[in-house]
This record gives structure tokens, C-alpha cells and sequence, in this order.
């Protein structure tokens, strides 16, 4: 089973999700951003709301992309790269 355990909000309209097997990974969510049930996400200070909720990435009150996808789609970049520090 596939789970985030941490998110947290880059610019662009990117996610950088650590999962919890190990893996951390950045995920583009600005195509995404077209689509119905996700244009209320183009305000950057609803998008900065992302948090961790069982188990997947989440914003209020009920929107969120089911981990298999955020893993499946999620740009893996070595962890010094992804914190900054590469």
C-alpha cells in the first residue's frame, strides 16, 4: 500500500511528498489544474493548504489526489536535491 507520510508546498504549483516506504518524490499538480474539481487550487493561498490526511495529500474540506497517483507520477530526485541542498 502506498501512503504519503509528508508533504509540503513548493512554487509552481508543486508538492514535494516523502512517502512512507522511503521514497520522496516532486509532483506537478498545474495539469491538473484545469480539470473541474481542481481549479480551485489556482489560488496559491488555498494550494498552500495541502496537507497529510489518511494517508494521501489533501486540501479542505475534501479535495485530494490519491497517493498511487502522486507515487506513480511523482519526479524521484535524490533527497539533497529535493530539500535544497544539491
Amino acid at each position: 500500500m502506498i501512503e504519503v507520510a509528508s508533504v509540503r508546498v513548493l512554487p509552481e504549483y508543486q508538492l514535494l511528498i516523502d512517502f512512507a516506504h522511503g521514497e520522496r518524490g516532486v509532483f506537478d499538480v498545474r495539469p491538473y489544474l484545469d480539470l473541474p474539481a481542481f481549479r480551485q487550487l489556482r489560488d496559491p493561498a488555498r494550494f498552500g493548504r495541502a496537507t497529510v490526511l489518511g494517508g494521501t495529500v489533501t486540501w479542505p474540506p475534501d479535495l485530494d489526489i490519491a497517493p498511487e497517483t502522486l507515487w506513480h507520477l511523482a519526479q524521484r530526485e535524490p533527497a539533497a536535491v529535493a530539500s535544497g541542498l544539491g
